[in-house]
């Protein structure tokens, strides 16, 4: 089964083709890359000065008289005279930057900072954007990069101690000062996914090793469970299909701490056995004495409870998988109408730990898309944080971590600029400052959202239904990020763990939010899911119990991704929108007029497996009712002790202003 239907943007022009080197008067052979540096003009150099004071106040380093950043941009693609003509449009400023066509000199420490490759570069993305909008043809290749002059009296180790505290090893690495001949990156052809031969034979010492040796999120009762499966399939599986269910079954897309059983419930505190003794009644008058007692049954009692007894009867009730969403009125002109009120909260603490800008950019970004998903527009967000103390010296880092100023300021930066790019107001920040957030930082984001009631269509997928991929393209951003925040962390995920960040895109997401303003686009969709945690495989795997995905047909950032990173990758700012054959083509128009990419990735199929090919070759094949068990159940005995006040031993720093 091969699957074509793409809505792509800008045709070629000549005017954007790579050009050949060509000799200049002196015989030499001029550059296919073409260089520009940009500095905030004085006064304006904010970023500059910031971090001048944090290297001195928090870090403690003595003797820097001054410091600059200068942004830096490659460009290839373009011939020179468009080149120039971007430079006070596209690259600078002429306001509020200066712009150089070489380096400036110093007599001090000059190094360069640039993106690890694969991680997602927005000030490069958009650069690019904003080219290929002037020239009306391809896109060119840019990178970026930050330059730092530091001068001073500043001895090796200084030197070292800044680029540690400005380079965070998970997305970010120092960058040569030469100008490259290219910026093609040679990517070798991906190997074909790994056959996992003698999986089935492996004894319990083997498949504990297995977890260990490929960092899986599941546990010996899932990979045994797991096993089974297997054996009874008469197979060995495939790294794709174990990174797919290792993704399914994780705490993050299928709550597995929630839905633990509790066997035995011993509880020391009168006001908490009151509590679970009245959960116990409820549970008894719904007629659920059956149902295992969990975490999850626990949360939502009281919403079960309320709707059986009448009390709550405005909940929109459907099997799509996004926000809370209300049945409302709404005064539109003098005149009632029918709209669907949802909220949503999301938190990334892991995220933010690792990688604090674009872990809680995405935090905000993945609260908006579940609203979004369900073809609503969000109007309004709030943000609550829980920090270690920021002002304490760096030195006090806890060993493995970022300094807690460095968290609480960068993601601070990072919510305000993903907020501020999609235009979301954001009325309710609050940062909660306490010895408990030290080992672990809270991120949580709080968003709703409203639209008329008659722009949402919700029906199950059909067999010969397509599948369409809209928004964003795949890269490596985002690969394990759903079995990543369900993994016990420890001083070296800082270093490895950077796939797992996702990097957000913040105009990509408002061109979705256009789309979904409009009514005739939105009755389109039969069934919608944003792409978060595990990418392709569950985004649109959640879609419909029979599919057959072409992973070949899958866009991305870069060559070079395999048919396992493909089926993952959590790349954000994607939608997988569930469409009838015979409305494919007015659908992908809607995209085009927004300026959105969309391809038909997948089609609905009548069997309950999920099926999934890549370079013609099926890579998962597994079947519904396997990969919605969650896993070998879970089991624990639960002893709520007697309530204990503790309080902070310093003094709380005050929040922050929004």
């Amino acid at each position: 089964m091969r699957l074509k239907a793409t809505a792509r943007l800008a045709p070629q022009t000549d005017r954007c083709r790579i050009p050949h080197r060509t000799p200049n008067r002196s015989g030499r052979q001029e550059p296919m890359v073409s260089r520009i540096y940009v500095e905030k003009k004085p006064g304006f150099d904010v970023e500059a000065q910031q971090l001048k004071g944090e290297l001195t106040e928090i870090l403690g380093i003595k003797g820097i008289e001054a410091l600059r950043i200068i942004n830096r941009y490659d460009v290839e693609g373009i011939d020179e005279e468009l080149f120039r003509s971007c430079v006070p449009t596209v690259f600078s400023e002429p306001q509020v930057d200066v712009t150089y066509n070489e380096l400036p000199a110093s007599d001090g420490a000059v190094f360069a900072v640039e993106f690890l490759p694969g991680q997602f570069d927005q000030r490069a993305d958009s650069a690019s954007e904003c080219v290929q909008l002037i020239s009306q043809g391809e896109r060119p290749a840019v990178r970026s990069a930050k330059v730092y002059m530091i001068s001073g009296a500043l001895d090796e180790a200084a030197i070292e101690a800044i680029k540690h505290y400005v380079v965070n090893p998970v997305e970010a690495r120092i960058a040569s000062l030469d100008l490259p001949e290219t910026l093609h990156m040679e990517t070798p052809e991906p190997a074909p996914v790994e056959v996992l031969d003698g999986f089935r034979e492996l004894d319990e010492a083997g498949l504990a090793a297995f977890i260990s040796d490929r960092g899986l999120a599941m546990d010996e009762a899932d990979i045994a469970f797991c096993q089974q499966y297997f054996r009874d399939e008469d197979r060995d599986p495939t790294i794709t299909e174990i990174r797919v269910i290792d993704t399914y079954w994780s705490d993050h897309c299928r709550h597995t701490t929630f839905g633990t059983v509790l066997d035995d419930v011993t509880i020391d505190d009168a006001v908490v056995q009151q509590a679970f003794d009245r959960y116990m009644e409820m549970r008894h008058e719904l007629g659920r004495d059956t149902k295992p007692v969990c975490l999850m049954d626990m949360g939502t009692i009281g919403a079960k409870y309320l709707k059986k007894t009448g009390v709550m009867t405005d909940v929109d009730e459907s099997e799509e998988i996004n926000a809370c969403t209300v049945k409302v009125k709404v005064d539109v002109d003098g005149e009632d109408q029918d709209w669907l009120f949802l909220f949503k909260n999301e938190t990334h603490n892991h995220p933010t730990e690792i990688e604090p800008f674009g872990g809680a950019a995405t935090c905000v970004g993945g609260a908006i898309r579940d609203p979004l998903s369900g073809r609503s527009y969000v109007y309004q967000a709030m943000r609550v944080t829980g920090a270690g103390d920021p002002t304490v010296p760096v030195s006090e880092t806890l060993e493995g971590k970022l300094p807690q100023r460095k968290l609480v300021t960068t993601a601070a930066a990072g919510y305000s600029s993903y907020g501020n790019q999609i235009g979301l107001a954001t009325g309710q920040v609050n940062e909660l400052y306490h010895p408990g957030y030290v080992a672990k930082r809270m991120e949580v984001g709080a968003v709703v959202g409203a639209t008329p009631a008659n722009h949402v269509r919700r029906e199950c997928p059909a067999p010969t239904d397509k599948i369409i991929l809209l928004g964003g393209r795949t890269g490596r951003d985002g690969i394990g990020g759903a079995t990543g925040s369900s993994k016990t962390q420890n001083t070296e995920s800082i270093e490895t763990s950077g796939a797992e960040v996702q990097k957000g895109n913040a105009p990509v997401e408002r061109k979705l939010q256009r789309l979904f303003r409009r009514g005739d686009a939105c009755r389109l969709i039969k069934r919608c899911n944003d792409f978060g945690a595990g990418g392709v495989s569950v985004a649109v795997g959640e879609l419909a119990d029979g599919l057959y995905v072409d992973l070949d047909t899958v866009t991305k950032k870069y060559d070079g991704l395999d048919g396992t990173e493909l089926a993952i990758s959590e790349s954000q700012e994607r939608m997988a929108c569930a469409v009838a054959d015979g409305d494919v083509e007015e659908f992908m128009g809607y995209a085009a007029e927004e300026n959105l990419e969309a391809t038909v990735i997948a089609e609905v199929t009548a069997e309950p497996r999920m099926r999934m090919a890549w370079n013609g070759v099926a890579i998962v094949d597994l079947s519904r009712e396997f990969l919605n068990s969650n896993g070998a159940p879970k089991h624990q005995v639960v002893h709520v002790c007697a309530r204990s006040v503790w309080q902070p031993s310093w003094p709380v720093p005050r929040s922050p202003s929004a």
